[in-house]
């Protein structure tokens, strides 16, 4: 029976109950491991679309190579809609625990939740052209414009797969884990290895390299820290 409180005209009012605190769920965990999973579709999507390197010279002959593809462009635009989803909502997870776990004022749950929103919008803009793409594709071979369709698969081969905010948001992961505690070693050990490589695609041309080392991390990392919350 709840406990009653007499106010001063003898009426009596429920005294208020104390609210337990909430257990948080692990689903924020899981969306980052399938953002891991819908990158590396990414990467096999993408790779049905691609030119010999003697198409590379003439923008006539990469039509010809790809006019055929939109359903893989079209897949590949789904994918990174789904990733950036997942990533997003992985931010959002990973900034609260590390908040709840790292000390106060650190920040590392900023910059970790930074990381990866950049990831996101790299995700939505550079999978945007793949509608205009998809489009152009769709035309007749005679009615496509190759100059125009070069210029999108150069944004399409490229944009989407610049996963540098990864190396910040693992390079996070790594200072907290192995220095604060606040998350497995072994996580943290991993994170400091594709912080490293993320760094060192970004120092050459090969930005979009970053996308290899960034989708495998979520997914370690999405399930690992499902794993540890369980546990």
């Amino acid at each position: 029976m709840a406990a009653t409180i007499t106010t001063p005209a003898g009426a009596t009012t429920p005294a208020p109950r104390a609210s337990a605190p909430g257990r948080t769920g692990r689903g924020w965990a899981w969306a980052g491991a399938a953002a891991g999973v819908a990158g590396i579709g990414m990467i096999m999507t993408s790779g049905a679309v691609v030119v010999t390197e003697d198409a590379l010279a003439d923008n006539a002959l990469v039509l010809q190579e790809i006019i055929d593809k939109e359903a893989f462009v079209w897949a590949f635009q789904a994918l990174c809609s789904a990733a950036a989803l997942g990533v997003a909502v992985f931010a959002a997870g990973l900034r609260r625990k590390l908040a709840a776990q790292a000390p106060a004022d650190s920040l590392l749950p900023t910059l970790a939740a930074a990381g990866l929103a950049a990831v996101a919008i790299m995700l939505l803009v550079g999978g945007g052209i793949s509608t205009e793409l998809f489009w152009s594709l769709s035309q007749d071979l005679g009615k496509a414009d190759p100059d125009t369709i070069g210029a999108h698969l150069a944004i399409f081969n490229t944009m989407s797969w610049v996963w540098a905010g990864i190396g910040l948001t693992a390079g996070s992961v790594a200072v907290a884990a192995i220095r604060h505690g606040s998350l497995p070693r072994w996580l943290g050990w991993f994170s400091a290895v594709v912080a490293v490589l993320v760094a060192l695609v970004q120092v050459v041309p090969l930005q979009y390299m970053a996308a290899f080392a960034g989708a495998p991390w979520l997914i370690v990392a999405g399930i690992g820290l499902a794993r540890a919350d369980r546990s």
